[in-house]
C-alpha cells in the first residue's frame, strides 16, 4: 500500500495563479517519490472576504444556510485550478468538493463538526495513481445541505482526512516557517520550534497564535496525527506537532502569546448564592460568546464581584444579557474596559519547573506593568494587562524565558 501524505495549503499559498503553479511543482516532487498525495485547499487569498461583502450588499442579515452555500464556492475555484495546474505538468489529478467525498457533518451551519468521512472515492482515485484534491472548510449534513466548518476549517478538514486515511503526516503549509516562541513580527528574538506538543499548541492556538486552529490540533491529538507546520515558499522543515512522549526534554516555556481585541467585564455586588454565576455564563454561552479569564472575589456581606474577559466584538450581543443579570440580581453598575490585552506563557515544562509565575510577574513589574487579572492552568499562565503596555510586556516576558 502507498504511503499516504495529506497536505493542506492555505489561502495565501494559493493566492494567485503563479502561487498555484508553485504549489503544483511541490506536489509533483512528492508524487514522483511514489507517495499517495491527498491535498486540502483553502479559497484563494481574500476571496472569502469578497464573497461576504457580496452577501452584505444583497442582504445584511442572510441565513446561515445560504451563506454556507455561497462561501463553499471559494474552495471549488481553488481545487479545480490546482488540478488543472497539476495536469499541465504531467501529474494526473482529480478535485472533489466536500460533498463529493462525503465529509459528513452535523447541521450546525457556519460552524459544523465533522462526524465521519467516506474514503471510498479517495481510495479509488489514489488507486488510479491520481493526486486527490479536496475542498477544505466544507462538508454536507444528513439532508445533503452544504455546511462549512467555521474558522480554521481547512486545517480541520486536513487533519480529519489524515486520521481517516491513516496518513503518515499531515503537512499544513502557511506563510510562516513553523511555530515560533512568539510572533516573529512582534518579537525580534522569537525562535522556531522543531517540535512542540499537542497541549502546548492547543493553548497557543486558543490564546491567539494564528498558525493553527485549536479544533484541528484537538482532532490531531485525539487521533495521534502528526502535524507538520511548514512554509509554502521554501522546502525547509518546519515544526512538528506531536504527542508529549515524542519530546524528550521539555523547556520551561515554549511560547508567549499576546491576545488583543479583548474586553474585561466587571459586575460588583453580586449576591453570593449557588447557581448565579452559572446562569450568567450559560446565557453568554447560548450566544456563542467565548469567555476567557474569570475571577470571582471572596464574598463580603453576602456579595462578591465577578470579572471576566471576552472578545470586544461580542460586547453588543452580551449587553442585553449583562443588563438583565444586573436588574434580576440587583447587582452594581456594570463596568466594561475595552483597553486590555492578555499576555500568556505556555509550556509543558511548567509541570516540572518551579518559579514560572514568579519570573513572569517580576518581568512585568520591572517594566511597571500592572497585572489586573491572573488565570492559570497546568501548562499556562495568563495575565490581563493594560493594552498600551502590551507590546512591551510581550518582549519582557519572552526575554525572561526564551
Amino acid at each position: 500500500m502507498k504511503n499516504i501524505i495529506v497536505q493542506k495549503y492555505g489561502g495565501t499559498s494559493v493566492g494567485d495563479t503563479d502561487k498555484i503553479k508553485r504549489v503544483a511543482d511541490r506536489i509533483k516532487s512528492y508524487y514522483e517519490n511514489g507517495d499517495g498525495i491527498v491535498v486540502v485547499v483553502s479559497a484563494m487569498g481574500h476571496s472569502t472576504d469578497h464573497l461576504v461583502e457580496l452577501a452584505e450588499k444583497v442582504n445584511p442579515n442572510p441565513s446561515k444556510r445560504e451563506m454556507d452555500m455561497l462561501l463553499s464556492t471559494g474552495e471549488q475555484v481553488s481545487i479545480s485550478l490546482l488540478a488543472m495546474a497539476l495536469e499541465a505538468i504531467g501529474v494526473p489529478a482529480q478535485s472533489f468538493t466536500g460533498s463529493q467525498v462525503q465529509i459528513l457533518t452535523d447541521g450546525n451551519y457556519s460552524n459544523a463538526k465533522i462526524e465521519m468521512i467516506d474514503r471510498s472515492k479517495i481510495d479509488e482515485a489514489l488507486n488510479l495513481n491520481k493526486v486527490v484534491i479536496v475542498a477544505g472548510f466544507q462538508g454536507i449534513d444528513k439532508e445533503h445541505n452544504i455546511t462549512t466548518l467555521g474558522r480554521g476549517g481547512s486545517d480541520t478538514s486536513a487533519v480529519a482526512l489524515a486520521a481517516t486515511l491513516g496518513a503518515k503526516e499531515c503537512e499544513i503549509y502557511t506563510d510562516v516557517n513553523g511555530v515560533y516562541t512568539a510572533d516573529p513580527n512582534k518579537v525580534n528574538g522569537a525562535k522556531m520550534h522543531s517540535r512542540i506538543t499537542y497541549d502546548e499548541m492547543l493553548e497557543l492556538a486558543s490564546l491567539g497564535a494564528g498558525v493553527l486552529h485549536s479544533r484541528s490540533v484537538e482532532l490531531a491529538k485525539n487521533y495521534n496525527v502528526v502535524i507538520h507546520v511548514r512554509s509554502s515558499f521554501h522546502r525547509e522543515p518546519g515544526t512538528l506537532v506531536v504527542s508529549e512522549e515524542m519530546i524528550m526534554e521539555h523547556i520551561r516555556v515554549s511560547g508567549v502569546t499576546l491576545k488583543n481585541e479583548e474586553a474585561r467585564v466587571t459586575i460588583p455586588d453580586v449576591p453570593d448564592k449557588p447557581g448565579i454565576a452559572a446562569d450568567l455564563f450559560w446565557e453568554l454561552a447560548n450566544k456563542d460568546i467565548i469567555i476567557d479569564v474569570i475571577v470571582q472575589s471572596s464574598p463580603a456581606n453576602g456579595k462578591n464581584t465577578i470579572s471576566f474577559t471576552m472578545p470586544r466584538k461580542n460586547i453588543k450581543d452580551a449587553l442585553p444579557i449583562l443588563e438583565k443579570f444586573r436588574d434580576t440580581h440587583s447587582s452594581g453598575a456594570i463596568d466594561i474596559n475595552e483597553k486590555i490585552s492578555i499576555i500568556s506563557a505556555v509550556g509543558v515544562g511548567m509541570k516540572s519547573h518551579v518559579g514560572i509565575a514568579a519570573s513572569m510577574f517580576k518581568a512585568l513589574a520591572e517594566k511597571n506593568i500592572n497585572i489586573e487579572m491572573i488565570s492559570t492552568s497546568e501548562i499556562k499562565i495568563s495575565c490581563v494587562i493594560p493594552e498600551e503596555k502590551a507590546k512591551e510586556a510581550l518582549t519582557a516576558v519572552h526575554d525572561t524565558f526564551i
